[in-house]
């Protein structure tokens, strides 16, 4: 079977083409990272106009360069929730489209499962069970994956996910968006040990996080080490980064541990953009080893938005016969336990 799949959920327009038995054949990202660069964050207008412009062309790009023709589609898949409603309006009206006129199946695909599911993409992917830490600008989850669709949340995000904990740090130190990635990179240029910031919630029993207190830690030290003239010296800057950093990977390194002791499982999939952050694959690598656990996450290019997961979840669900009506449905809020199992 050769899906189409498409992802507008936010500000990247992703396409791809899986098919179940050669993998992925083709796959290509349009950011708006230029477009909404100036606003310091995402608008959700301007969003929903860049996709329409992005979606159509890059979806024959990627026709084109994997030699495969409208006809040979089986199937089209595009991002249904949870996300910005315009933006998701977008692709499942294409899609949807797309899919009635070709007489194919489609089916509306949720973002975070696309997200757990990618790593399904590499040489070497998870077996079933396993734990999965969720970790975006939108979403800090710790979920049991029993199968596809067999999900049961353990803990979450009480107030901030961890990827918008880091793109308000990187807005109070003053960085270019996007934030998180910016944060990660000055902070590698850190004085360890200079600034100790608290693990939020690790004396708490359960799997539930919080980082609105980090934050608010955060912005008291910078406030704190400003010189006269309200700036901050470069390696000051840097220092707080890395104490940043190094709390809120702490407490998911912390956290996840915990949630494969009391499942009494070993194999752990982080997904979502904060994964691909080298500093909390590299603590978790070491942290699980000593419990003799593995970690697996997608290569760099598939942790943030795409439209290779989206394809692959997609494919999975059409596989198991499972199919939308004509119906176009957008959901900026989908909980992933009201997914069906296969």
């Amino acid at each position: 079977m050769r899906i189409l799949g498409i992802e507008t959920s936010c500000d990247e327009t992703g396409i791809a083409i899986y098919d179940s038995e050669q993998g992925l054949i083709g796959e290509a990202l349009y950011s708006q990272v230029a477009l909404h660069a100036e606003y310091g964050g995402v608008v959700p207008e301007l969003a929903s106009r860049d996709h329409i412009r992005k979606t159509l062309p890059l979806i024959d790009q990627v026709l084109n360069e994997s030699n495969t023709s409208r006809q040979q589609l089986d199937g089209v898949a595009y991002t249904s929730g949870p996300g910005l409603v315009g933006a998701l309006m977008v692709g499942a009206m294409i899609g949807r489209s797309l899919a009635y006129s070709l007489g194919v199946p489609g089916i509306g695909v949720h973002h975070m499962e696309g997200h757990l599911l990618a790593p399904m993409l590499e040489a070497e992917p998870p077996a079933f069970p396993f734990i999965a830490l969720l970790v975006s600008g939108g979403h800090t989850q710790l979920v049991r994956v029993d199968g596809i669709g067999a999900y049961r949340l353990l803990g979450e995000s009480l107030d901030d996910a961890a990827g918008e904990a880091f793109d308000k740090v990187a807005k109070m130190l003053h960085l270019p968006y996007p934030g998180g990635p910016q944060v990660a990179k000055l902070a590698l240029l850190g004085e360890p040990g200079r600034f100790v910031f608290p693990r939020p919630m690790i004396k708490h029993p359960g799997l539930d996080f919080s980082f609105s207190g980090l934050k608010t830690f955060t912005l008291n030290t910078v406030a704190k080490h400003k010189d006269d003239e309200g700036q901050l010296h470069p390696q000051v800057k840097a220092d707080i980064a890395l104490a940043f950093e190094h709390a809120v990977v702490g407490t998911l390194v912390i956290k996840c541990r915990r949630a494969l002791a009391q499942e009494s499982l070993s194999r752990l999939v982080i997904a979502g953009g904060v994964s691909a952050n080298v500093s909390l694959r590299q603590n978790l690598e070491l942290a699980l080893a000593k419990i003799g656990a593995q970690v697996f996450y997608a290569r760099p290019e598939f942790c943030t938005d795409n439209g290779a997961m989206i394809a692959y979840a997609g494919c999975q669900r059409l596989l198991a016969g499972q199919a939308d009506d004509l119906k176009v449905v957008a959901r900026p809020r989908w909980p992933m336990e009201q997914l069906s199992p296969l």
